[in-house]
């Protein structure tokens, strides 16, 4: 594939380095003093634009691409109040789009481990959920996108929680899900749930970006010749 990469921190640096990996090549690279490249003629040709930048700029990276018909896959967090414009752009250009808040297999793994047990929490009131992430000093966005995507997962399957809240202390039917910014962590998720008899937990400890940067480029691999939306599961296969 011809592949454009929107955002070149360290998240699109491991990207370049997968996808050239995994035999790709990386003709067009998008950061913040080059934006401008981000057009029509500089995008001919290109199979799929991989888009990890930042929430203020997301939106534009996104439905420029869109709109010139390329194939999105975005793992950018912090925007989503836009996204149903962008899947009606995707629509409208007949493309493809996918969007997660973490790429990374072990943590989609996570995700429907989380949703199960939730299920099965229906049965035992006693126990009551929490939700702690760390990532490192520079993220922007607090609680990070998969903390928010492990708490929906939660709602969505437990009769009892109907909301999230950022803090550590309970509320009735509220899930507490508390943020922690330190040093060079890549990220850490904990899914807690307590009673006074025992503690049940989930954690994924991300090693380093590699995860992500796979899992975003299978993404781009799988709709690059598709239309429509996309999630996780779909790559999953679950």
């Amino acid at each position: 594939m011809e592949l454009a990469i929107i955002g070149y921190g360290r998240m699109g640096r491991e990207i370049e380095t997968v996808a050239l990996q995994r035999g790709h090549s990386v003709r067009l690279i998008i950061d913040a003093d080059n934006a401008s490249d981000l057009n029509q003629r500089n995008m001919a040709g290109i199979d799929a634009a991989i888009e990890f930048s930042l929430p203020s700029t997301a939106w534009h990276n996104v439905s420029a691409c869109l709109n010139y018909s390329t194939p999105v896959v975005s793992g950018t967090t912090g925007w989503l109040v836009d996204l149903k414009k962008i899947e009606e752009i995707c629509a409208a250009k007949k493309t493809s789009f996918i969007h997660s808040s973490n790429f990374s297999i072990g943590v989609n793994l996570l995700f429907r481990l989380n949703a199960e047990l939730a299920r099965q929490m229906n049965k035992y009131a006693e126990y009551t959920v929490s939700i702690e992430e760390t990532h490192h000093v520079k993220k922007l966005d607090a609680p990070s996108g998969t903390a928010i995507s492990l708490a929906k997962g939660i709602i969505n399957e437990h009769e009892h929680y109907l909301s999230w809240h950022r803090g550590k202390t309970a509320a009735d039917g509220s899930i507490p899900v508390e943020s922690f910014r330190e040093g060079e962590e890549p990220g850490t998720h904990i899914v807690k749930w307590d009673s006074d008899i025992d503690t049940i937990s989930l954690t994924h400890n991300s090693k380093n970006r590699r995860g992500l940067a796979f899992g975003a480029v299978i993404a781009a691999e799988l709709i690059a010749k598709r239309t429509g939306i996309f999630t996780m599961e779909n790559i999953m296969g679950f």
